[in-house]
């Protein structure tokens, strides 16, 4: 089929792109953003609330560095397993300094899924912590990869840093020209990894220039200011929380305050409350769950509750607005472009929309049969990666062909620039010959029952090609209530699912995105 859109950013940047922010390394970005916002300016509070400065991050990223250095080579990819915290973004920048890879490792895809990331990148070594290990009940998983890496723990490498090591953190503070690496930014600064619903997780290679175009993407579409404080509840082995959550508020001069896990709402709406944090990073999932979580008035402090990884529902933004008088902002972006793509403004908010294209990126939309007035997308521009790195052929990145990354989703693009997502391309049905979106059908579902979750798959029938079956924890949800609802609100009959079955919870990804193969599993377990 012949191409139907092109499509060039149209957004109302706040900045221009400062492109020579971006000819750099990620760790001379760091020392960079010491010398513009001061060496004491406090940049980091952890979960134990402990606190670091730009200083002190610099010089623990150089003695970790110069010690987890040995037995590696530079351009080597070295696995980093830990939760959002100090020790994470020190390993980060320790790993980068030197001129190794990090791998960003999901512990939450399992002892198989890992396995296959730690093959594919060819992965010898894995950062971890005990404590870690122990808090999150992984001893099991740590005890499967120790058989194949070699796992390094933060509290031994802090024990037994050596008089170089601390040496090289001495010099390389005032002097990190002579200690730490200088990489092209074209070259590899994180090996990131697919969800591996859709089969082997691929790694993601993204540059150090990948990701610090995007920072000044975000810097240009979105106003930002050094008395901002971020709270980041989100994983880095997920770009969203590595780029957005990490990276772009340290460059920035933006006080960040790390959560472990995007898993405590009580916990979490206490801290933004008590810390005074003015940006949330969420996604629907999660931030659904803080706003039921506070009282009235408890994420006041906020000005900016930002959401990625999937749609927004009408109901969480209704919630957020009616009880804490917080607009959401919802964005787009994949992994793959390190990874915001597109994103809503203050001033320019358009619910049910992501926003339009952040600058410098470009898209083409490609028809889809039976999906009238939206296309495949396909993106472009200076934070698309550097290329997959493929379970079969490992350790080899595998450029894009012409620089377009195709998405597999859906979407339509008005003529102000503003993208909708009608869903993946793989999150669609044929049911007697027509094709449904499983979005649209979770949709229904959550406006009919709210307060509770809601995930759609097709499944074969011999009659129709396809069925929708529902997976929801409204214990009462009945089929008859869903065509009355779809039929008061114009929705066709055939986007309302055959089957129900009823469950305790959603499965997700540690990501916060619905685990489709899980809810696949239950479905045909239950069937």
């Amino acid at each position: 089929m012949a191409v139907a859109t092109v499509a060039a950013a149209s957004g109302e940047d706040i900045f221009p792109l400062d492109m020579v922010r971006t000819r750099k390394t990620i760790f001379q970005a760091l020392i960079d953003a010491r010398a513009r916002y001061g060496g004491k300016r406090q940049a980091i509070v952890d979960g134990d609330e402990r606190v670091l400065t730009y200083d002190e991050i610099v010089r623990a990223a150089l003695a970790m560095g110069n010690a987890l250095k040995k037995g590696t080579s530079r351009r080597e990819c070295v696995g980093i397993m830990l939760p959002t915290s100090i020790g994470a973004v020190i390993a980060y920048f320790a790993v980068s300094a030197f001129g190794r890879i990090p791998a960003m490792l999901n512990f939450t895809s399992g002892a198989s899924g890992l396995m296959s990331a730690l093959r594919t990148a060819k992965i010898k070594r894995i950062v971890t912590a005990r404590r870690f290990i122990e808090l999150a009940k992984l001893d099991a998983l740590a005890a499967e990869l120790s058989a194949v890496a070699e796992l390094i723990y933060l509290e031994d490498v802090r024990e037994k840093l050596s008089v170089f090591d601390k040496a090289a953190a001495g010099v390389g503070q005032f002097l990190p020209g002579l200690v730490a690496s200088r990489p092209p930014h074209e070259s590899t600064a994180v090996v990131l990894f697919t969800s591996g619903t859709e089969g082997a997780p691929k790694g993601v290679a993204l540059s150090h220039g990948n990701l610090l175009v995007n920072v000044e993407q975000v810097r240009a579409h979105i106003a930002l200011y050094p008395t901002d404080i971020l709270f980041n509840p989100l994983p880095t082995f997920h770009c969203f929380g590595l780029t957005v959550g990490v990276l772009m508020p340290l460059f920035l001069g933006i006080k960040i305050v790390l959560h472990p896990t995007p898993l405590q709402p009580h916990e979490i709406v206490r801290r933004v409350k008590r810390t005074g944090a003015t940006i949330l990073l969420s996604t629907d999932t999660f931030m659904s769950q803080y706003a039921r979580a506070g009282e009235q008035g408890d994420l006041n402090s906020l000005r900016i509750a930002v959401c990625g990884a999937e749609r927004v529902r009408d109901e969480t933004r209704q919630l957020l607005r009616k009880k804490y008088a917080i607009d959401l902002i919802e964005g787009y972006g994949v992994t793959e472009t390190a990874p915001v793509a597109a994103a809503n403004q203050p001033g320019a908010n358009r619910p049910g929309t992501c926003g339009r294209l952040v600058a410098g990126m470009q898209a083409r939309l490609e028809p889809v049969e039976g999906i009238p007035n939206a296309g495949r997308l396909f993106l472009k521009g200076p934070n698309v990666m550097l290329g997959y790195i493929k379970p079969e052929d490992p350790g080899v990145i595998v450029p894009l062909e012409g620089g377009w990354h195709d998405t597999g989703d859906v979407v339509a693009i008005d003529e102000e620039g503003f993208i909708s997502i009608k869903g993946r391309l793989k999150r669609f049905a044929k049911v007697g010959g027509e094709t449904v979106s499983l979005a649209v059908v979770e949709n229904c579902a959550s406006s009919l029952w709210p307060d509770h979750s809601h995930a759609a798959i097709a499944v074969p029938d011999g009659r129709k090609g396809e069925q929708i079956v529902l997976l929801t924890t409204y214990p009462e949800a009945q089929r008859v209530d869903l065509v009355g609802w779809a039929q008061n609100h114009g929705v066709a009959e055939i986007a309302v699912p055959r089957r129900i079955i009823h469950a305790d919870n959603i499965p997700v990804l540690g990501t916060g995105k619905t685990d489709y193969v899980k809810v696949e599993k239950i479905i045909l377990a239950g069937t």
